[in-house]
């Protein structure tokens, strides 16, 4: 239930009785002590101090917006997922968010942006949990937590520290996409509407007829894809530190609202098995040359939260909210992702999170979850196991699974077998030489060369040969411009451009 007009009477406490005062406390004379049975201050101090719940480790600053997700185009031949067929209309929730900074940090930092969506369908809630870039820094999810430690702060100081960063990029090369797309114009969106986004990771869709295919999901803003120099991005940061969030609400506000429009790129089952990289894995693009883009349908951001906390702060996204007609791959991110997002938000927000209404599905909930910390929506005396001989229904599907893949082999703790054109420093070389014009190498120089000043040996000089070993041009540009100080705190910005990889084989 929410509240939007006053209520006539005056305030209430939290147990719905008529409250006396909001701005004096009970004390024994106008200047007394307080007294310890003054319930409803007790209860405004408590509930103060419990105010807030753990923010996310990664993606803590952001908000977001309602929608619709409209299909436009017939995909059928794809998925059965009954929110994908032709002329459906679903509601749907977007949060966007940077990935290092916490709540109180700028939108403007250079970061990755989040990118998650909340599909309300008829079939359960589907969540599309991804990023502005359509790759990520590390393949392997036993990575993930020492990578977001490694872009947070140091454990003395306290701060944020570029040694430690690039100290970890540097001894994982496969980073080397991700961080050439941030160092890039990506890493400074204008805002959130200027910026497309990606699932990112290699999912599956199944058709009506049980066929299955590999499936990579892009949303292509309508606005364009613009970026801010580095000049602004620092100067909006102390000026405006929710600017982001700010243009996105002002925009909704006056009717002028963002729209996206959904492509998948389609591989066929099989040919995932003898593709020339593995296309699960998750620092890697795949040429649309090999793979075009299909149109789908319109994401459309129509409507503000009314209450920022319960609406957007306690949204909670998982990439384990699949429905029939979709399903993940044998991308190890991504396996990882589907346990730790959920637990996360067991963590975060509580055990019945799946019960608040911005996380509820629009559908009837049946689950033999029972009980735990804040039970509102309850099964009342039904039975609490299954199977059970008095009609209440339960599930026992047994055989293949639609949405599966066959996967044989002793169990091994190793990194994926290589292909033919699997190597970490291939396309983010591709990146710069193929896609990036000259303007844009050079601002990519000293920007890369900015954002080293002050790393510290051996780390300086692991990074001039993890850039030579992108580019070798690049490299020794960099090592130059470094050693030569051309690059001071305030490097050469990087300019509002076109999307510099809107047209490339690799680039989404």
């Amino acid at each position: 239930m929410t509240e939007s007009t006053p209520h006539a009477t005056g305030s209430t406490t939290q147990a719905g009785i008529p409250a006396v005062s909001d701005r004096n406390s009970l004390t024994t004379g106008p200047n007394g002590s307080i007294v310890l049975h003054d319930h409803q201050l007790v209860e405004t101090l408590q509930h103060f101090n419990r105010m807030n719940i753990p923010e996310r480790r990664p993606h803590a600053k952001g908000a977001g917006a309602f929608g619709t997700f409209e299909v436009t185009e017939d995909v059928s031949q794809w998925t059965k997922a009954d929110f994908l067929q032709p002329g459906k209309k679903t509601e749907m929730l977007a949060r966007f968010s940077t990935v290092a900074g916490e709540l109180g940090s700028p939108d403007t930092w250079r970061d990755v942006r989040g990118f998650a969506l909340k599909f309300y369908t008829e079939e359960g809630n589907f969540d599309m949990v991804g990023n502005n870039t359509p790759i990520f820094f590390v393949r392997d999810p036993m990575k993930f937590p020492h990578f977001i430690r490694s872009q947070k702060r140091l454990p003395d100081s306290g701060l944020r520290d570029g040694t430690m960063q690039w100290d970890f990029w540097t001894n994982n090369p496969e980073s080397a996409h991700q961080v050439t797309y941030l160092m890039g114009e990506r890493g400074l969106p204008k805002t959130w509407r200027h910026m497309n986004g990606y699932g990112s990771h290699t999912y599956m869709l199944v058709n009506a007829e049980g066929e299955k295919f590999w499936v990579k999901w892009h949303f292509e803003s309508r606005q364009g894809v613009e970026s801010l120099s580095n000049e602004e991005a620092e100067r909006l940061a102390g000026a405006d530190g929710d600017v982001h969030r700010r243009d996105l609400f002002e925009a909704i506000e006056r009717g002028e609202y963002p729209k996206w429009d959904l492509y998948f790129q389609i591989m066929p089952y099989e040919e995932a098995k003898t593709y020339r990289f593995n296309p699960f894995d998750l620092t890697k693009t795949w040429s649309k040359k090999d793979y075009p883009r299909h149109k789908v349908g319109t994401m459309t951001l129509n409507r503000n939260p009314e209450n920022f906390f319960a609406q957007i702060e306690q949204a909670a996204f998982s990439p384990a909210n699949m429905v029939p007609g979709t399903g993940n791959s044998p991308d190890k991110m991504l396996l990882g992702r589907t346990f730790a997002y959920a637990d996360a938000q067991l963590y975060r927000v509580g055990t019945n999170f799946q019960q608040l209404p911005v996380n509820r599905p629009i559908n009837e909930v049946h689950t033999y979850n029972f009980e735990g910390s804040m039970t509102y929506h309850h099964s009342g005396a039904r039975r609490v196991y299954a199977p059970n001989s008095f009609g209440d229904s339960w599930s026992d599907e047994t055989g293949p699974v639609d949405n599966g893949w066959e996967d044989d082999g002793a169990l091994v703790r190793e990194a994926y077998t290589l292909r033919q054109d699997d190597d970490d420093f291939g396309q983010p070389g591709t990146l710069i030489r193929e896609v990036f014009n000259d303007a844009q190498r050079a601002r990519f120089v000293q920007t890369v060369a900015g954002a080293l000043d002050g790393v510290a040996e051996p780390v300086l000089s692991n990074a001039f040969q993890y850039w030579k070993n992108v580019d070798e041009n690049i490299g020794q540009r960099i090592e130059e411009a470094v050693k030569s100080n051309a690059a001071s705190p305030e490097v050469p910005g990087m300019g509002v451009d076109e999307d510099p990889t809107s047209n490339s084989e690799i680039s989404e």
